[in-house]
């Protein structure tokens, strides 16, 4: 299993919410590439980076830090955050992002999400933000009609191949992750689960790990120290 620690940048800054609220958050870091570059020591290959405005805004403010990330720590990165057109998905990816994650649009714009993956394959991931069993959009502030599983289902009919599920709930709470919905996750469908929210212990790395799940991401638990971040990719292996 790959641990991805993440970085979540506004305005050039590291920080982390407090279950997707922009009102609870923490600034961890003024230098988003020093902690890339501290998360390489400790053993990672990948980085999971979210542009927490363009999430909201759905432009690339923070093109300009997540390419120094790359490029300055030469690890596997993925990013999400408000990439709801072609042109984004292509601006990330020509500068040398690894993946990109769709999250909103996939809902919303399926032939958007059927260009990409047309266009990208495997370097398209699909965020699976999940709210009361539904799909949470823009930003984890609205939630859509779709249910989490037929989602899914749906993506892996299209041809996604990596889905990042986000239990909103336990998103930043340092309460554990979301053990039973992984199981079913890995249960029901053959793509790629990363396991998202809430891995605090390395109890729960532990625990994703026997589910033989793809990834799991890890962000508060290691800006807080509750993960040592070199113990938890030594676990998941």
């Amino acid at each position: 299993m790959i641990i991805f620690p993440a970085i979540d940048v506004v305005d050039g800054k590291a920080v982390r919410l407090l279950k997707g609220d922009y009102n609870k958050m923490t600034v961890y870091s003024e230098n988003p590439v020093a902690v890339a570059l501290d998360f390489k020591k400790a053993g990672a290959t990948s980085i999971h980076l979210v542009d927490l405005e363009g999430a909201k805004s759905g432009d690339t403010p923070n093109l300009e830090t997540i390419v120094a990330i790359k490029k300055e720590s030469g690890l596997f990165c993925e990013v999400g955050g408000g990439i709801r057109s072609v042109e984004t998905v292509k601006t990330y990816l020509d500068a040398g992002l690894d993946r990109v994650i769709l999250g909103t649009a996939a809902v919303e714009d399926e032939a958007f999400l059927k260009q990409s993956v047309e266009l990208y394959g495997e370097k398209i991931a699909v965020g699976v933000d999940i709210k009361d069993g539904y799909v949470a959009i823009k930003g984890w502030t609205e939630n859509s009609a779709l249910g989490a599983f037929d989602f899914c289902e749906k993506m892996q009919a299209i041809g996604v191949k990596t889905l990042i599920c986000t239990d909103i709930s336990k998103d930043g709470a340092m309460q554990g992750t979301n053990l039973a919905l992984y199981r079913e996750l890995s249960h029901r469908f053959s793509v790629n689960i990363t396991a998202s929210g809430g891995v605090s212990t390395i109890g729960d790395v532990e625990n994703l790990r026997k589910m033989d799940l793809y990834g799991a991401i890890i962000g508060k638990a290691y800006y807080t120290g509750a993960i040592d971040l070199a113990q938890a990719i030594e676990v998941a292996k």
